[in-house]
């Protein structure tokens, strides 16, 4: 009778290797030889990941009956992000994340373009905004971009002005 408890509390934890996933199914590879197929993928609510195969899974049998599974966790140490004590990351295997450093949010996309979709405004709210590279902007007012409205801009004159020149700037104290 011992044995047979004991038999079964054995078989209620597996540790094995995924290689088959899909969004809510898996199949794995345990104990080097046993494949199971059909187990149920959780994951926590709000995230969703599709892991590739070769990820480690944490596999719940319960009452120790290995035809239905539950994988609990599933990871991948190849992917995994090096953090500091406290951050946290959002990442897959291209190198793209979200990560919450301790000194503040980074987006990275790798390489690949970042896009904000479906967003009506988008509000940065900072004392400093600062930009590299080109800022794409079509202004509703005919689809000019920011250069062209500052060459515009440049080339502004007034006839009032000794010669008709571009108009003089400001001076101090006014």
């Amino acid at each position: 009778m011992i044995g047979q408890i004991w038999g079964r509390l054995r078989l209620i934890f597996a540790h094995g290797v995924g290689l088959l996933i899909s969004h809510d199914k898996i199949q794995a590879r345990v104990l080097d030889d046993e494949v199971l197929g059909n187990l149920a993928r959780v994951e926590p609510y709000g995230f969703s990941y599709r892991p590739k195969p070769g990820c480690q899974t944490y596999l719940l049998f319960p009452n120790g009956d290995r035809s239905y599974g539950v994988a609990i966790v599933v990871g991948d140490k190849r992917y995994q992000l090096a953090l500091q004590e406290g951050e946290v990351g959002v990442h897959d295997d291209q190198g793209q994340k979200v990560h919450l450093t301790r000194s503040g949010i980074v987006i990275d996309g790798a390489g690949r373009p970042v896009t904000i979709t479906n967003a009506p405004t988008v509000t940065a709210d900072t004392p400093l905004l600062k930009c590299t590279g080109d800022i794409m902007d079509r202004c509703n007012e005919g689809g000019r971009t920011m250069a062209a409205m500052r060459a515009s801009f440049d080339r502004h004159v007034h006839p009032e002005n000794d010669g008709g020149g571009p108009t003089d700037p400001p001076t101090e104290g006014m």
